[in-house]
């Protein structure tokens, strides 16, 4: 197997439009002519993959050994044949973030990545105690952000299918398809279910949004970031620098339904903020430990406060987790999404893909917020009718009309007039 570039990406979730949090590939390209003569070529590689990389040496418990046996011994006469067998064996370890995905949904994340999707804009993840298809946020300007798509809705329909058992590769090959054409999707949102009809359409991924506002204090920065994908880094470089040159008092940072993306670029997007501190720390099933650091690149000193909520997973965690632990910002909103998996993405020779959870990471106070996420120092929850409220007319999202933002506001001008304020106690 020649390994071309390695890589890691951030597990939060299996989006609809392909969105999952990326770092970098691992491109593996053993001989196409190979595995056009023998799909089993593509299971045992597959397996050699997991066998190699995955994050529980005991594979959750499943004979990893006896798992090989079972799946070489049979014959598979076509591509679709050898496809289900790996879905099937990559059930076993019961890790919906451990997946393969088709040479379409393969290409169609590494699409998600770059900043352009096509599809409905849902982040999709699996509730690991109901097995639910849950939402983790709608994309910003998508048809389902559009539609009125939630946070915590649970998809129980897909075009008249029920997803009962269904796993997100299922799900993700019954919605996607033209743009244009049009998906019905059954959804619970707590004890009500509804219908929502939405069209398929490209979806450009703006993740940066900016904007200088007046205020009691004098000028503030409001930075809204929706996804860490490709360009989440530059743009936002751009944004803090244009702030700082317009001398704003200090900065309000958007995480909120932000689903995660790029390892590397929460990491980077960190450093703009941190002088000299820890980021995040990574380990693997063999307890092997990789910290990433600021190095003195801070753009600016300025007071912080970030806005998270349960829509704020994977890369938005490290981030937010970094500021938080290093005392660099004040988080308010509510408590994160709480997944801590980061994944190998491994390109196949048949221009499939493997993406792979090989390590779990922590905060800089070493704090796993795999299952509990992060809790904000601040807590402030929307009432049912200030999200109606905010769903009809986004607009509002990021004002002084929403009580998440207008309590950043307070304390950022708490802040700023008092800037020997002691840290905040976490309630």
């Amino acid at each position: 197997m020649l390994m071309a570039k390695r890589g890691l990406i951030l597990s939060t979730t299996a989006a609809l439009t392909a969105a999952v949090a990326v770092v970098g590939f691992q491109l593996a390209n053993p001989s196409a002519a190979a595995f056009k003569s023998s799909p089993k070529e593509l299971v045992d590689e597959v397996w050699q993959v997991i066998n190699r990389e995955y994050v529980d040496g005991n594979f959750n418990k499943v004979d990893w050994q006896q798992t090989r046996r079972k799946y070489l011994s049979r014959d598979y006469a076509s591509k679709a044949e050898a496809y289900r067998a790996v879905r099937e064996m990559l059930k076993t370890l019961d890790d919906p973030y451990t997946r393969f995905m088709d040479p379409e949904q393969f290409k169609s994340m590494q699409i998600d990545t770059s900043g352009e999707l096509t599809g409905v804009g849902i982040q999709l993840g699996m509730d690991e105690n109901t097995k639910k298809l849950t939402v983790i946020s709608p994309i910003e300007g998508s048809p389902a952000a559009r539609a009125g798509i939630l946070a915590k809705d649970i998809i129980i329909t897909i075009a008249g299918k029920s997803t009962e058992g269904m796993d997100i590769n299922q799900a993700v090959a019954l919605i996607r398809g033209p743009s244009g054409t049009k998906v019905k999707l059954g959804v619970q949102r707590g004890g009500r279910t509804f219908d929502v009809e939405l069209e398929r359409a490209k979806i450009e991924v703006h993740p940066v949004k900016a904007e200088v506002r007046d205020s009691g204090i004098g000028k503030v920065g409001y930075i809204r970031l929706t996804q860490f994908n490709g360009n989440a880094a530059s743009d936002m470089r751009k944004a803090i620098q244009s702030h700082v040159d317009q001398n704003v008092k200090g900065f309000i940072l958007d995480l909120r339904s932000n689903p995660g993306g790029l390892l590397y670029s929460s990491a980077e997007i960190a450093r703009m903020w941190l002088d000299n501190a820890t980021i995040v720390s990574t380990i693997d099933r063999k307890g092997e430990s990789e910290r990433l650091t600021a190095n003195r690149q801070a753009l600016t000193d300025k007071p912080l406060v970030v806005l998270v909520d349960g829509g704020s997973a994977s890369a938005s965690e490290i981030l937010s987790g970094a500021l938080q632990d290093n005392k660099r910002a004040v988080l308010v909103g509510t408590k994160t999404f709480g997944k801590g998996l980061v994944q190998s993405v491994h390109r196949l020779g048949d221009e499939s893909g493997l993406a792979v959870t090989i390590a779990k990471y922590y905060t800089p106070n070493g704090t796993d917020i795999n299952h509990s996420g992060i809790k904000p120092d601040i807590s402030i929850e929307l009432t049912d009718s200030d999200r109606e409220r905010l769903v009809k007319n986004r607009d509002l999202i990021g004002t002084i009309e929403d009580p998440q933002y207008a309590k950043a506001l307070e304390v950022l001008t708490k802040r700023v007039q008092n800037p020997q304020l002691p840290s905040v106690s976490r309630n």
